[in-house]
Formats: structure tokens, sequence, C-alpha cells
């Protein structure tokens, strides 16, 4: 079974890129972020027609998150993240696949730092805590996956002090972050990639791509239930070179079962 997730970066207009990557790759599950279509607007048929049933939760212009599935129905479990109800960003979807909860996130950016827009990413952070913890106690399979716009390490960027001020690389982010790993929830991809070096992001700007000045923020948590069932992890990172791409690589995790 394979879990992948890839923000999209606007689900209209990456859509051939996103369909040969289905096309190509096959997940079992492919959870999508920034797809930036209000609900309506969403192009269901597109992913049915190659066999893909899904779920979405969108936002116009801005935000939003689907479930994809190969061939079932995900089972809605939670629309939105709990916590603050006068939040209406679309960030946080929920389902049943397989007998796998599948959490998919996409984590506010938190710029410019320090300012509202921080707060807000850190108070997101703490409801989100508090959502993980409730899915722990449950000791069911699950995966939190996503944008979490965090990088968690300077051994998860290409310069360190180029992104010293970013609110991605702040010690409050990274202290949220780290506190999930140490609830603990596994972090596939630095899991079986401890030296790092595995970006996921190259921003459009200055050549990023082209000079290979990624980051890593798109991550794959998950529960013990399903970290020993973890069999391989991996990037993309193809995708990100092809016309019109997304400026995130997918990034997905193999478990057996």
């Amino acid at each position: 079974m394979r879990i992948a997730s890839f923000n999209i970066n606007g689900v209209k207009a990456r859509l051939p890129r996103l369909l040969e990557w289905l096309e190509e790759t096959r997940p079992t599950v492919a959870c999508l972020q920034e797809i930036k279509s209000q609900d309506e607007g969403f192009p269901v048929e597109e992913f049915e027609k190659i066999g893909y049933k899904a779920i979405w939760y969108g936002q116009k212009s801005f935000n939003g998150v689907a479930i994809l599935a190969d061939g079932v129905e995900p089972v809605e479990v939670q629309r939105g993240l709990p916590g603050d109800p006068d939040d209406e960003q679309s960030r946080y979807l929920e389902a049943d696949v397989n007998g796998v909860r599948i959490a998919c996130i996409y984590l506010p950016n938190g710029n410019p730092q320090p300012g509202p827009k921080f707060d807000y990413k850190l108070a997101w952070m703490a409801r989100l805590r508090a959502r993980m913890t409730e899915l722990w106690t449950q000791e069911i399979p699950a995966i939190v996956l996503g944008d979490f716009n965090v990088i968690p390490e300077d051994k998860d960027v290409w310069s360190p002090k180029a992104m010293a001020s970013d609110a991605l690389m702040q010690p409050e982010s990274r202290d949220a972050y780290a506190q999930l790993l140490g609830d603990g929830w596994t972090d596939a991809i630095d899991t079986l990639n401890p030296r790092g070096g595995v970006w996921t992001y190259w921003d459009y700007q200055a050549g990023a791509w082209q000079r290979d000045h990624g980051f890593r923020i798109d991550h794959l948590l998950l529960s013990p239930e399903l970290a020993d069932r973890m069999k391989a992890t991996g990037v993309d990172k193809d995708y990100r070179g092809r016309e019109k791409a997304s400026d995130h690589a997918p990034v997905w995790v193999e478990i057996t079962g």
C-alpha cells in the first residue's frame, strides 16, 4: 500500500501533471494540498476517469485539501481541524481508507514573522497536536501527512543561513514539530534518511530547482501501528522538473498490507 502526499499548487492549473503522476506511480492513497478550488469546481470527474474516488475540502483561490483513493471511496471522518470554531481556512481533512486513518494537512506558512500569521501557525500546530493525541489514544493505524511548512532540522535545508529568518525554521515551529515526534509519531522520510539532504520543495525564484536549493517541508508521520509496517519511503523528485510543475515534489511511504 503506497500512501502519498502532493502539494499541487492549484489542482486546475496542474491537472495534466497531477493525472500524469497518478497514472505513472499509482499510489493507493494520494493526499493533495493547495488545491485552490472551491468545492463545486473540484475536477472529480477527471480522477474518476482513471479510477480514483475523492473527497475534498475547498476554498476559493487559497488552501484546500483532498484525499484520493484508488478504486475505493474514502470514508470521511473529520472536515476541518477541531479546536477553533472561527477558523474557516480549508487545511485539514481526515478519512478512513483500507483500514488506515488518513489525515491530510496543509499547515499554515506563518510568514511574515513575528506577527498574526505566525501566531496562527503556532496555534494551529497546538490544535494539530491535540487531534493527533486523540488519534494516538485510539491505537489505530494512522498517518498524518502533507505540507507541514516546517523545516525540522538544519540537515533538511540547502542553506540554514539563507532560511534563518523564515517562519518555517523558527525555534517555535521546530519545537512544535519535535513535540509531535516526542509523542511517538514516526517521521518516515527522516527515519530512512537520517543524514538528511532530502528536499521536497524548490522555489520558483532564483533558479532554486536548477541549483538544487531546496528543503524538506512535506512530511509523513506514522502512528506506531503503521510505523511497524513501513517498508520504504521516497520523494518523486523528477516531477518537480517537468513543464508547468508544482514547486513541491510528491512524497510517499510504502506499508505492508
